[in-house]
Order: structure tokens, then C-alpha cells, then sequence
């Protein structure tokens, strides 16, 4: 039998000398070990602790969601684990806008590991359905680059945006209850998106702070975390040390970008009209933006940096052998060959951008790149039919 003696007391431990040491009882006698370099190793790298798998992650509109939601798919199915996915009715979304209900999963996706389609949120159905020591992350984005990124993407779906004059984001603004209605087609991409993802009531008037401020706590209560699309990396910083992940569990292309021409520049009045018209998004990104710094600074901004350091080099290694030492042209749907490839183009005014693999790398880097640039809905179809043929299997 063998007793380890460790101490575990981090701000203690990293202040001491090497002659700090571990003893080791055997039954031939006693043996000191020096351990210290050892413990603070252990306590510096999240991938030396298990790794947690047990995840919901509440995909969010227009927020950068659809590349943590790739890299999701893919660890589940490195590590052999189960994502819950939609069933058949529900398409690649839990019957989104509907509440989230457990009958929205595939039966044959369950009992799961984690879950990460678009949903709106339901924190009971969720508990009931996945394991007690599930991790909830979600994404946030500051309001006006997501609203102005909704506007445009959903503008012939959304009932508010299709009455709008020429498609015109500031003729929108000027008056947003002229052409919003509660209630009408696809009003949850017209105000307060995020919080109506979040299970939240999107209408709300601006003047009630109480609510705006109760439904962050909630969010606050139910979270472990919650990302900020504009510093994605540090956020997978986070994630990692929260999980106790991996550096290449954490690698990602970006996916479902727009092209420029796609997009429509805000001027500093714009985007405080769009703050005021989405007053709840913007007190749970102002909240969340703020305790997102505080949560950094305390693992150190500098032992940070070099963790994103870290992560941006294993990134152009990702890029050279997927892409031959190059990085990866974002490409429209139309200059796609394979159309599995080809990302949902939303309407003819959106350019939604995609990748393709060069035709001389070698057949293993082709099986593992093609999951990183793979879109969400063929994706969400192969994770489906590979957990269903596995499950058939076993």
C-alpha cells in the first residue's frame, strides 16, 4: 500500500521551494520525493485533471454559436460520447421558438452527454434530462453587432423586418413599433433575441430594470459560463479550464460568417437606438461582458494571454495541414464544389461563407479537417445517423 501526502493549497504551494516534499511510505521504509514543480504543474493544466463531458450549451442567434456548437459535435465523437440531437419533427432545431421539451430529442440520442441545437431555453425540461453534474455554458454578443447581424440574416423571414421600406435597418429604428408586433412571424428575431433564447421575456418594457435585472441573476444562478463572442478566445480559455479540456479539444474554424457586402456599418447612433430598442440583451451583455473580465483576471491576464498564445499557434497548425500551409479562403455557397459543404443561404441579400478542403492533402487529414468546415445541418444529420448506427450496434 502506498500514501501519497499532497498539499493542494495552490497560493501556498506556488511560493514554495523545491525542497517542498512529497513522502512516500512503501514497506521497506520511507522515501522523500521533491514534488513541487510536479503539484504546480498539476494545478496549471485544466487536461490533467478528468475531463468533464456532461454539457448543455444554450446556442444563441447570431453569436458565433454555430462554431462552439462544431466543436462540441466533435468531441463528443472523439471521446465515444452521446449528443442529444432533435427529432425528426423539430428538423435541426428543438422546435425552436418553443420552449425546450425533452419529446423534442431523438429517443435514440438519449440518454446524453451533452446538448447544443438551437433551443429557448427551459432549465426544468433540461434537468430532467441530462445528468446532475451537467456544466451550462451559453454565448452572448454586444446587442447592436447581433442585432444588425439579425436584421439582415432574417429579413425575409421575420414579419417585422419584410414590412420594413427597402429593407432600410434605419427606417426600422425610427419607429420599431410601426412594423414590430408581438406575436407575429418569427417576432423572436426582431427584439431582445438573446433573452428570449434564455427563456426570457423578450417584451418587457425598457423603463422595467427590476426584470432586466432579476433575469440576469437567473442566468447568473444556472450558468457556469458565459462567453463573449468578441474575446471567443479567451472565452475558450475558460471553457477549457472549466472542463478540464484539452488545447485541441478547443481548436475551431470559424463557421457561417458573412461576407462584407453582407453586412451594414452602424454609426454611434444606430447602435445606441438598437441598445435602447434591445434594452434587456444589452443589461444581460453589459452584466455579463463585465463579470466575463472578472473571471479572467482572476485565473491572471497574463497567464491568459498565453494560454490564447497557446491556442493561436495550435490554430495555424490546424491551418497548415488542412489547408497545405495556407490559411483556409472563405468561399461562397456558389464557388463550392461539394454541396454538402455549401452553409443555408437565409436569403438572395446574404452571402453566408464556407470552406473547401484542397484536393491533394491525405485521405486522414481529409476525415479529420472535413468535421471542422462542416455546417451545422449536415453535420446535425451525421451525428444523428452515426449515434443511431451505434446504438443499433451495441
Amino acid at each position: 500500500m502506498i500514501l501519497i501526502i499532497l498539499i493542494y493549497n495552490y497560493n501556498l504551494v506556488r511560493h514554495l521551494l523545491c525542497s517542498t516534499a512529497a513522502i512516500l511510505w512503501t514497506n521497506k521504509g520511507i522515501l522523500i520525493l521533491c514534488f513541487c514543480k510536479f503539484v504546480i504543474l498539476l494545478m496549471s493544466f485544466p487536461h490533467l485533471k478528468p475531463k468533464h463531458t456532461n454539457v448543455v450549451f444554450l446556442k444563441t442567434h447570431k453569436t458565433a454559436g454555430t462554431t462552439v456548437q462544431n466543436m462540441l459535435f466533435r468531441f463528443c465523437e472523439r471521446n465515444g460520447l452521446t449528443m442529444a440531437l432533435p427529432s425528426w419533427r423539430c428538423d435541426h432545431q428543438f422546435c425552436y421558438p418553443q420552449f425546450f421539451s425533452s419529446q423534442f430529442v431523438h429517443p435514440n440520442t438519449l440518454p446524453a452527454n451533452m446538448i447544443s441545437n438551437h433551443m429557448r431555453f427551459n432549465e426544468n425540461e433540461l434537468k430532467r434530462l441530462m445528468p446532475y453534474n451537467t456544466k451550462y455554458i451559453t454565448i452572448l454578443r454586444e446587442p447592436a453587432s447581433t442585432f444588425e447581424s439579425l436584421f439582415t440574416y432574417y429579413s425575409a423571414h421575420a414579419e417585422a423586418f419584410r414590412r420594413v421600406p427597402g429593407g432600410s435597418l434605419e427606417a426600422f429604428l425610427a419607429d420599431p413599433l410601426r412594423y414590430y408586433q408581438r406575436g407575429g412571424g418569427n417576432d423572436m428575431y426582431a427584439r431582445n433575441t438573446l433573452t428570449f433564447d434564455l427563456g426570457g421575456d423578450k417584451d418587457r418594457p425598457s423603463t422595467d430594470v427590476a426584470y432586466a435585472k432579476a433575469f440576469v441573476e437567473e442566468v447568473e444562478r444556472v450558468f457556469s459560463l458565459v462567453m463573449i463572442s468578441e474575446y471567443f478566445d479567451e472565452s475558450l480559455v475558460l471553457l477549457r479550464h472549466l472542463l478540464s479540456w484539452d488545447l485541441e479539444d478547443i481548436l475551431y474554424v470559424k463557421l457561417n460568417m458573412r461576407t462584407e457586402r453582407s453586412k451594414k456599418s452602424l454609426s454611434p447612433g444606430l447602435r445606441e437606438k438598437i441598445r435602447a430598442w434591445n434594452s434587456i440583451d444589452t443589461h444581460l451583455y453589459d452584466y455579463f461582458n463585465a463579470s466575463f473580465w472578472v473571471k479572467l483576471s482572476k485565473l491572471g491576464l497574463d497567464y491568459v494571454a498565453k494560454e490564447v498564445s497557446l491556442l493561436q499557434q495550435a490554430q495555424e497548425r490546424l491551418m497548415n495541414s488542412c489547408f497545405n500551409g495556407t490559411l483556409p479562403v472563405p468561399l461562397k455557397a456558389s464557388e463550392i464544389k461539394n454541396k454538402e459543404l455549401r452553409p443555408w443561404q437565409p436569403n438572395e441579400n446574404v452571402d453566408i461563407l464556407g470552406y473547401e478542403l484542397p484536393s491533394n492533402i491525405s485521405s486522414e487529414a481529409k476525415r479529420r479537417c472535413l468535421k471542422y468546415i462542416l455546417p451545422e445541418v449536415p453535420y446535425t444529420t451525421k451525428l444523428l445517423y452515426s449515434q443511431i448506427r451505434q446504438r443499433f450496434r451495441n
